[in-house]
């Protein structure tokens, strides 16, 4: 069976810095991965667009995408947008509507763009073929894959994300309490997605530091007052006992004020298994990203739905130390995770579980003076 490989969360362009696939040390531990696919996903937030002026962003992603095509020529290569991507499937579906073409969105919508930042990204990638898929697509018989990021409508953590999701959701009311359709997902987040994404475009650099996302992500790292952090990150002015209930009570979600890695962990699995459910994702397997927490590891229960699909999580190559132990044996956010898909198996391989925290910011500064060393 051919051999497919699944690559999530490059967040490739990041303001943090921390997108670790645009250092050459980590390019060359996924290039050999890649040698023999007849087929790579991107599986979402392959650009982070929420941070930089989309036209530096590509550029930065150049070298990655240079990787590819020279890796496993003639492949196809599979862009499935996430959120912080979005755009790269708006663009496209904008176009389809001024062609006249408002068909209902399934689980599957490819196409192969020619133009618009897709069509950038395929001038860089002239082996392979290049081409669109959204929300997901199907690997094989039984098995699904999409970036996951619908889970934040049913998600219990207050993320900025969350907050955001709740209030258009709240704006536009009713949406379906039982089965719901890609485009019911889409009716809410689209709006947030297109938001953030402008703000991004209105300076030469990254607009006030880190995305309000990576804000939140960087706000874990630290230590004991971690909690307090993200509250007033996520809350903002709001940030006062009991915001989490008042945020309840306004009909803006349904929020757990516990905020510690467990209950993210808890909760985002949780989000993804009613998502399946939702959208009646008929599958043995879902394969997603957009959390950063791969798994399950080797020794975790299974991730399953009422209905008996597995779910599995390939990680991110996001470089968050304050998510992280000090090694990746009790590191479930530990990046440099891949998936591969071959003769009928899926498996997770993780490449960088044997660097210590020291080689991989080696490896980042590394890229930061312009170097090649694999450090």
């Amino acid at each position: 069976m051919a051999k497919t490989v699944v690559i999530s969360d490059l967040h490739l362009g990041a303001a943090t810095g921390n997108d670790l696939m645009r250092a050459p040390a980590f390019r060359e531990r996924v290039a050999p991965e890649l040698a023999g696919a007849e087929r790579i996903v991107l599986l979402g937030d392959v650009v982070e667009l929420r941070d930089r002026p989309i036209a530096n962003v590509l550029d930065i992603a150049a070298p990655f995408f240079a990787m590819v095509s020279e890796a496993a020529p003639g492949a196809e290569l599979v862009v499935v947008p996430g959120n912080h991507d979005h755009h790269l499937y708006s663009t496209w579906s904008e176009s389809r509507r001024l062609r006249g073409e408002p068909k209902p969105m399934g689980l599957e919508q490819r196409a192969k763009p020619r133009s618009g930042p897709l069509g950038v990204l395929a001038r860089q990638v002239p082996d392979c073929e290049l081409y669109l898929s959204y929300p997901g697509l199907w690997l094989a018989d039984g098995v699904y894959a999409t970036h996951g990021h619908y889970l934040d409508l049913h998600l219990t953590v207050p993320t900025f994300e969350r907050l955001g999701v709740g209030v258009v959701e709240r704006v536009i009311g009713g949406l379906p309490e039982d089965s719901r359709e890609p485009d019911d997902y889409e009716r809410v987040l689209a709006p947030l997605y297109a938001f953030l994404f402008s703000l991004a475009q209105s300076g030469g650099t990254a607009v006030s530091g880190p995305g309000p996302s990576a804000r939140v992500w960087a706000a874990l790292a630290g230590g004991q007052s971690a909690a307090k952090k993200v509250r007033g990150l996520l809350l903002g002015s709001v940030a006062l006992p009991g915001a989490v209930a008042v945020a309840n009570r306004l009909g803006i979600g349904r929020f757990n004020p516990d905020l510690s890695i467990q209950e993210i962990s808890r909760a985002t699995i949780a989000a993804m298994i009613e998502t399946v459910e939702r959208l009646d994702i008929d599958a043995e397997t879902v394969i997603f990203g957009h959390t950063h927490r791969r798994g399950p590891l080797p020794g975790e229960p299974v991730w399953k739905a009422k209905t008996g699909t597995k779910l599995v999580n390939t990680g991110s190559w996001v470089y968050s130390p304050g998510l992280l132990g000090s090694t990746s044996a009790n590191s479930p956010y530990w990046p440099g995770t891949i998936g591969v898909l071959e003769d009928g198996e899926f498996e997770l391989r993780y490449l960088l579980d044997e660097l210590p925290h020291a080689r991989i910011r080696h490896g980042l500064e590394d890229a930061d003076r312009g170097g090649d060393d694999a450090g």
